[in-house]
């Protein structure tokens, strides 16, 4: 079976390519569950953790090759810092549509990326009604982030949280190595 460049499945430009998008991800999430679910019967938090894994590294990889792609003709960076604003700036707006409504960091390698309108949540819901399945949806997001700063040779540690959808928030920790 040919290997499958995930990376040429992110939006472009247009609202009909950022519903695709959305609708395929949906389908890409409910597909690992479905999966896994069917081959295993129950779910347990082993099996929700490898889902998740699964999703995480799908955005890995594609996060790896956007970053690529948007960085070809672009300056080196100057530092951690200059990277986080590349990231929150150029990165999330081609990705996601829209830069990202705040970052903050403590200096030491911990940044916080605020989204208050994140486009991969507001297929679900406003407000709280289907937090619980917000983790999910938030794997691959994470991955994409974790692989575009690993190209850019930053290895991390990317978690989401969502207290009230669609907004979220992104942690990334810096490994010092």
């Amino acid at each position: 079976m040919p290997e499958v460049s995930l990376f040429t499945l992110v939006p472009s430009t247009g609202m009909a390519d950022d519903a695709l998008f959305e609708f395929l991800h949906m389908e890409i999430v409910a597909h690992v569950y479905r999966d896994l679910q069917s081959l295993k019967g129950d779910t347990d938090t082993k099996d929700r953790s490898s889902r998740v894994s699964i999703l995480e590294g799908m955005g890995y990889r594609v996060g790896q090759g956007l970053i690529e792609r948007l960085t070809r003709d672009s300056p080196c960076f100057k530092d951690e810092l200059d990277i986080m604003k590349f990231i929150c700036k150029d990165f999330w707006t081609k990705v996601f549509r829209r830069q990202v409504d705040n970052l903050r960091t403590n200096h030491q390698g911990t940044y916080v990326l605020q989204d208050n309108k994140f486009n991969l949540l507001t297929q679900l819901s406003n407000g709280k009604q289907y937090l619980d399945q917000a983790p999910k949806y938030l794997a691959f997001s994470c991955g994409v982030v974790r692989g575009a700063l690993s190209n850019l040779g930053l290895e991390s540690v990317v978690t989401a949280e969502v207290s009230v959808m669609p907004s979220c928030k992104f942690q990334v920790v810096i490994q010092k190595l």
